[in-house]
């Protein structure tokens, strides 16, 4: 093979050894656009799902607030209220205008209302100290039915801040007694009932909220 053949054949060669490189080099940048495209859209849709999701959850918590928020601001049909209760530790014994009392003057010691459930009446005066405390007092009479009774019993064993006694001389079968608040039912499966404790158990009428409702009397 002559010289000048030879050289054509190496050029040749190297043209399509070159030409290969090229587009090898071409495929591998292409690729590379590719992947990095793919990665934005994917960062950009996690980005916004997670935006999304953050967003939907602060709404969902400022809804459940407002929902709230309305609900303690909301009377609960049929109940009472009583505003500018005193508040005097007296030792005698105390004439309330309400039957069970819901505020004013009272004892010293209050009663332990740490979920306490009392099987004979208690005294008002110490009732009404455990209510400044931002308790609520459920009572019944003789009209409640049995179970009735141990429904309430149950209720009131695992809710802090509450109490439950026998109170004869009310009129309705149960009553629910906040600090100047109350309710009459009739039996207690009354959904109010549940929306009683909710909002008042620690509520925004509490004159001394976050005082102790253990340590007290328990008899």
């Amino acid at each position: 093979m002559s010289s000048a053949k030879k050289k054509s054949t190496a050029a040749e060669r190297r043209a399509r050894i070159e030409e290969s490189r090229r587009r090898e080099r071409a495929r591998e940048r292409r690729n590379k656009t590719i992947t990095v495209a793919v990665c934005a859209v994917i960062f950009t849709a996690l980005a916004g799902g997670t935006g999304y999701l953050l967003v939907t959850v602060k709404g969902d918590e400022q809804r459940e607030e407002k929902k709230q928020e309305t609900a303690r601001s909301t009377p609960i049909k049929g109940e009472k209220t009583w505003d500018e209760l005193s508040r005097n530790h007296v030792p005698e014994k105390v004439g309330y205008p309400m039957t069970p009392a819901a505020g004013g003057d009272h004892a010293q010691a209050w009663m332990n209302c740490d979920g306490d459930v009392y099987p004979e009446e208690v005294g008002q005066e110490n009732a009404v100290h455990a209510l400044e405390h931002g308790a609520v007092w459920v009572t019944y009479n003789d009209k409640a039915p049995a179970a009735d009774v141990e429904k309430l019993k149950e209720t009131v064993s695992k809710t802090p801040y509450s109490l439950l006694s026998p109170h004869p001389e009310q009129k309705a079968p149960i009553a629910v007694t906040a600090w100047g608040r109350q309710l009459e039912l009739n039996d207690a499966s009354d959904p109010r009932f549940d929306t009683f404790l909710a909002k008042y158990v620690q509520g925004e009428q509490t004159p001394e909220p976050g005082a102790a409702c253990t340590n007290g009397l328990t008899a």
